[in-house]
C-alpha cells in the first residue's frame, strides 16, 4: 500500500511538473506576441531549461533578434540546437539558414540541407513551411532562395 502511494505521488509530481512546464510556455509565448521580451524571457527560459521545445525555440529567437537580451549568435544557436533535436520544424529551419549564412556556425551547406530537409518533411507543418520558403525567396530572401536551390 505504501510502494502504490509513493507511485501515485510521484506520478502526480510529474504531471504537475509538465503542467507547470506547459503554463510557463504559454505565459511566455503570449509576452513574446506581445514584444514584452524581458517578461516573456523570464517565463520561456525555465520552460526550456525543463526541455519544453517550443520554449528553446523562442529563447533562440529571443537571443537571435536581441529581444530581451543582448543579441547572440552562439546562444541562438545553442537553443535552436535543443530545440532541434527534438524535432521541432521552425527550430530545424533557423538551424538551415544558420548554416547556409554562417551566423553563430560555419558555412556547411551539407547541414543547411540536412536541417531544411527536416523542416519541410513533417506531414503536420512540411508542406506549410515550404511554401512559406518559397514565399519569402520569391520576394527576395537571398538566404531562402539558396536553401531552395540546395533542395
Amino acid at each position: 500500500m505504501k510502494r502504490l502511494f509513493l507511485m501515485l505521488a510521484l506520478l502526480v509530481s510529474m504531471t504537475a511538473g509538465a503542467q507547470n512546464v506547459e503554463a510557463l510556455y504559454t505565459e511566455g509565448k503570449a509576452l513574446y506576441d506581445a514584444k514584452d521580451y524581458v517578461a516573456a524571457l523570464a517565463k520561456l527560459r525555465p520552460a526550456a531549461e525543463k526541455g519544453h521545445k517550443k520554449a528553446q525555440y523562442r529563447v533562440g529567437r529571443c537571443y537571435d533578434k536581441g529581444y530581451g537580451v543582448e543579441e547572440s549568435n552562439e546562444e541562438a544557436i545553442k537553443w535552436y540546437q535543443k530545440s532541434a533535436d527534438q524535432g521541432y520544424y521552425k527550430a530545424e529551419y533557423q538551424l538551415a539558414r544558420a548554416y547556409v549564412k554562417g551566423k553563430g556556425v560555419p558555412v556547411d551547406e551539407k547541414k543547411a540541407k540536412m536541417w531544411l530537409k527536416r523542416s519541410i518533411g513533417g506531414k503536420k507543418h512540411g508542406a506549410e513551411k515550404l511554401q512559406e520558403i518559397k514565399d519569402d525567396a520569391a520576394a527576395g530572401d537571398k538566404t531562402d532562395k539558396r536553401l531552395l536551390e540546395l533542395l
